[in-house]
């Protein structure tokens, strides 16, 4: 394992250094709220109920809602023991999958790289996205369109139950 992600209750990753732990940070709310950048996928619904696991002897996170419109997850995990030419390669994968009922999410990708110290921009493309700063260029890869101002990707869907939307983010390559 090269680096690791905090995720929250809340579904959102507020610690994140790519590409090993010691690099400077993409995201880090957990810093500051306003500034050290995010990346959150969270049950647009008034009062939800939350609670994580790993699965047994695996790195997968799963964070589970409970609310009155429904129940999802979502699916965190880095994949482990690739080479470089190997897809899946230093991909942070997120997963959300509504087992039951129908559940309105938000997801909100806002980087911060160097720990808000460089600026960076935002390219759509038809994979999703690429976030280019000075030293790190990621590509969000998503399953749905993705909208953007300056410095954040968002995105709402509402998901019926047993459907499921996956999003990676990885290193961009220069040719996307």
């Amino acid at each position: 394992m090269y680096t690791t992600a905090l995720v929250g209750l809340n579904g959102s990753i507020d610690w994140f250094c790519y590409p090993h732990h010691d690099s400077p940070s993409v995201f880090a709310a957990m810093l500051d709220q306003e500034k050290g950048g995010h990346f959150q996928i969270e049950p647009r619904a008034e009062t939800v109920n939350s609670q994580q696991f790993y699965w047994p002897e695996t790195n997968i996170l799963v964070t589970r809602f409970l609310c009155d419109c429904g129940f999802a997850e979502i699916i965190d995990f880095m994949p482990v023991g690739l080479s470089q030419e190997e897809r899946g390669y230093h991909w942070l994968v997120r997963k959300v999958r509504v087992i039951g009922g129908n559940m309105p999410f938000r997801l909100e990708c806002r980087p911060a790289f160097n720990y808000g110290l460089e600026a960076h921009r935002v390219e759509l493309d038809c994979h999703g996205a690429i976030l280019r700063s000075p030293h790190l260029n990621l590509a969000l890869v998503s399953e749905m369109p993705l909208d953007n101002d300056a410095q954040t990707l968002w995105t709402k869907f509402t998901h019926l139950a047993l459907i499921s939307a996956a999003w990676n983010l990885n290193q961009a390559l220069e040719t996307r």
